[in-house]
C-alpha cells in the first residue's frame, strides 16, 4: 500500500508539472470578406472551426471574423496571413492579378464542373503539382473552387452573345476580364464586397458571380436577371484558399498540428467545395421565390461562348508561354483533373442550380 500511495504521489506530482505543456490553448483568428450568411461562413468555415475546437477538446478555439473585420481590404488577405495580422482565412489569389499565374488554369471558361465539390477537388489535386510552392510563406488547409458561375444583370437575362455588348460587368479575376472583354462587355475588376454598392449606385450593369453570394449582396433587389450558360461546365470560376499564418501553425504543439492536419487537404477542399454547392441551392431558391428572371442560355448560344472561351484559353496559353510556364500543360492538367474527378464521381449531380431554372432562352 505504502509502494502504492508513493507511486501514485510521484505520478500525480509529474502529471501536475506536464499539465502547462500539454493543455496549452490557442486562439486562432481567421478572417474572411463575405456574410457570415453566405453559404461558405455558413456550410464549411463555421463546422471546420467547430469541428477543430472539438477534436482538440477545447484547447484550440477559433474565432471567426466576417467582412474583413479585423482590417484590410479582401485583396490583402494573403499578404494580412503571411505578415501575422491574422492567424488564418481565405484567400482569393485572383484578386492580385499576376501574382499567382498558374492559379488561372482553373479559371479559364469551361474548364471546371458546375459542381463546387468536384471542380475542388480537382482544385486540389491541380494545386499539389503546381501551387503550393507557390504558397510556400503561408500553410495551406485547402484549395477550393465555387460551382456554377453566372451573369446577374439589370433588366433582361442575357438571350444572346450580343447582349453582352456595352454592359458594365463586375468581373472577379483577370480570366474573367479577359472572357467578358471577348464578349464585347466592360468589364470592370472588382472585390465581391464592393460590388452591391457599384450596382446601388448604377456604377455596374451587373457582374458574374455565383447564387451562392445572391442573398448576401441582395441581388434580388438589386439586379432583375441572372443567366447561366447550358450544361454541366462553369462559365468560369475562383480559387480559393484557406490558409492559416506558417509560424503560427507551426507553434502549435505536434499534437494540436495534427488536429489541424486531419481537418485539412482532400476533405477540407471537397468540403468547402460541397458548402458552396449548398450555398448555390438557397441562393436559387431566393431568387427563384423573387421576380426576378433566372434563364439558362440555349445550347447554340453557350456554344457560341465557348467558342470565345476557346480563344480566351489560347491566348492565355501564349502569354502563358512567354512568361515562362507551359501554358498549355497547365491547361491539360487542370482539365486531366476535371476529367479524373469527373470519372471517379459519377453520382454527383455537376448540373448546377440552375438546372433547375423554368425559364431558359
Amino acid at each position: 500500500m505504502t509502494y502504492f500511495l508513493k507511486s501514485a504521489a510521484i505520478a500525480g506530482a509529474m502529471s501536475l508539472t506536464a499539465i502547462p505543456a500539454f493543455a496549452q490553448d490557442v486562439t486562432l483568428r481567421f478572417q474572411h470578406f463575405v456574410a457570415p450568411n453566405s453559404g461558405s461562413p455558413e456550410y464549411f468555415m463555421g463546422p471546420w472551426a467547430r469541428k477543430v475546437e472539438k477534436e482538440s477538446n477545447g484547447r484550440i478555439k477559433i474565432e471567426l471574423f466576417p467582412l474583413m473585420a479585423l482590417g484590410g481590404r479582401a485583396p490583402d488577405q494573403y499578404d494580412l496571413i503571411r505578415d501575422g495580422a491574422i492567424d488564418g482565412g481565405w484567400v482569393i489569389p485572383g484578386y492580385q492579378p499576376g501574382r499567382f499565374p498558374e492559379v488561372e488554369a482553373l479559371e479559364l471558361p469551361f474548364v471546371t464542373p458546375k459542381s463546387g465539390e468536384l471542380a475542388s477537388i480537382a482544385a486540389w489535386e491541380f494545386t499539389q503539382k503546381y501551387l503550393m510552392d507557390d504558397f510556400s510563406d503561408v500553410h495551406v488547409i485547402a484549395a477550393h473552387m465555387h460551382g456554377e458561375g453566372l451573369v446577374h444583370k439589370k433588366g433582361d437575362a442575357i438571350a444572346k452573345v450580343e447582349d453582352f455588348k456595352g454592359l458594365s460587368l463586375r468581373a472577379p479575376t483577370r480570366t474573367s476580364t479577359l472572357l467578358l472583354d471577348k464578349l464585347g462587355a466592360t468589364p470592370i475588376g472588382m472585390p465581391v464586397p464592393a460590388f452591391p454598392e457599384a450596382l446601388a449606385k448604377g456604377v455596374l450593369d451587373g457582374g458574374v458571380i455565383t447564387f451562392e453570394m445572391a442573398p448576401s449582396l441582395k441581388l434580388d433587389e438589386l439586379t432583375d436577371s441572372h443567366t447561366d450558360m447550358a450544361g454541366d461546365r462553369s462559365f468560369y470560376n475562383l480559387y480559393f484558399i484557406w490558409a492559416m499564418n506558417k509560424a503560427k501553425y507551426e507553434s502549435l504543439p505536434d499534437d494540436l498540428k495534427k488536429v489541424i492536419d486531419d481537418n485539412s487537404g482532400l476533405m477540407a477542399a471537397a468540403w468547402s467545395g460541397r458548402a458552396y454547392d449548398m450555398g448555390d441551392e438557397d441562393g436559387f431558391k431566393i431568387l427563384d421565390a423573387s421576380d426576378n428572371q433566372i434563364a439558362v442560355l440555349s445550347q447554340e448560344e453557350t456554344d457560341r461562348i465557348k467558342a470565345m472561351g476557346d480563344e480566351v484559353i489560347e491566348a492565355w496559353i501564349a502569354d502563358m508561354d512567354r512568361k515562362g510556364y507551359d501554358g498549355a500543360a497547365l491547361v491539360a492538367d487542370a482539365r486531366r483533373a476535371v476529367d479524373n474527378v469527373l470519372s471517379a464521381h459519377p453520382e454527383v449531380d455537376i448540373m448546377g442550380a440552375a438546372s433547375h431554372a423554368t425559364t431558359s432562352n
